[in-house]
């Protein structure tokens, strides 16, 4: 059930636990109901909107009626600043970040997470920390910049264990070349609110524990996840890894973190929905663990054989 607040009454003993969302992007290649539908089934606190080409996922109206329907609450809104979603409300990067805040508050969610500008979106990315500052002073709703990663140079020659293999023996993830203005890590500018991403630390063979630290008391946001180093983004199941993800975790319940955790995982190789769904409750698992000290209840999701 909600409360008056749009969350749900259980979710926080006496308001010390750190809430666990589920991104809609999670479900990949499912729909954004079905996200809704796996955050009800297995105890999700609430989900993650990723704002992509699924026209659902767009519609204020739609996702009120997944959020009523299910009991399950947005706590964020993902941005449309993937390259595969250039041209989800039009090609104007300025409008398209006011209008996620703007979404944000109608669905009741407390942060909207976006990514540095590309370099060739030079307009955007001049004005960006000047809107970020601009967007936050007049609302209520955090925008929470992510860490990205290079595009390294050994996607060239191996895309996964000879790439793991290469960033372990050169302590880094070698020549590459960011596709963001004016760097792929936030803390190079300064913003007010940060979300931190364990996947993209993989990739970018950066230390999250460092990389939080510099965030401080902006970090507002973590995405739950997991990578080993390949040169692309995994984002596997936290603990299937290499990235600190329980040191993380102990990190922000020391801090009195008072943000979201958001799972993030790639689902994509699930061959059936209950494979799906048990993914994601082994995420949940961890983060309910690690965040909570406590692990959730084992949930019977109906078994789902078709393939997905």
């Amino acid at each position: 059930m909600l409360d008056e607040g749009g969350s749900r009454g259980d979710a926080q003993e006496g308001g010390s636990q750190i809430l666990v969302g589920l991104s809609t992007a999670s479900v990949y290649p499912q729909n954004t109901e079905a996200a809704f539908r796996y955050a009800a089934e297995l105890g999700y606190d609430g989900v993650e909107l990723m704002v992509w080409a699924e026209p659902a996922s767009q519609s204020i109206a739609a996702v009120q009626s997944y959020a009523r329907s299910y009991g399950v609450p947005v706590l964020a809104v993902h941005a449309p600043c993937l390259l595969i979603s250039q041209r989800v409300w039009g090609a104007d990067p300025v409008a398209k970040l006011e209008r996620s805040v703007r979404t944000a508050e109608a669905l009741g969610a407390g942060s909207v997470v976006v990514h540095p500008p590309f370099r060739w979106q030079r307009r955007y990315a001049q004005g960006f920390a000047a809107q970020v500052a601009e967007l936050e002073e007049h609302s209520s709703v955090v925008v929470a910049v992510e860490n990205m990663f290079p595009m390294r140079a050994d996607t060239l020659f191996g895309r996964r264990e000879t790439a793991v293999k290469r960033l372990e023996r050169r302590g880094g993830p070698g020549p590459g070349l960011t596709a963001f203005s004016p760097s792929y890590d936030p803390t190079d500018t300064g913003f007010q609110h940060y979300t931190l991403d364990l996947s993209h630390t993989a990739t970018a063979g950066a230390d999250p524990l460092v990389l939080a630290a510099r965030m401080g008391s902006g970090l507002a946001h973590l995405h739950l996840a997991d990578g080993r180093g390949a040169a692309h983004d995994e984002h596997l199941v936290p603990g299937e890894g290499t990235q600190p993800c329980v040191e993380v975790c102990a990190m922000l319940v020391g801090s009195g973190f008072s943000g979201h955790a958001v799972a993030e995982i790639n689902t994509q190789n699930a061959r059936t929905t209950a494979d799906r769904a048990a993914m994601l409750h082994r995420t949940l698992t961890f983060a309910r663990e690690h965040l909570n000290g406590h692990a959730p209840a084992p949930v019977a999701v109906a078994p789902r054989t078709k393939q997905v």
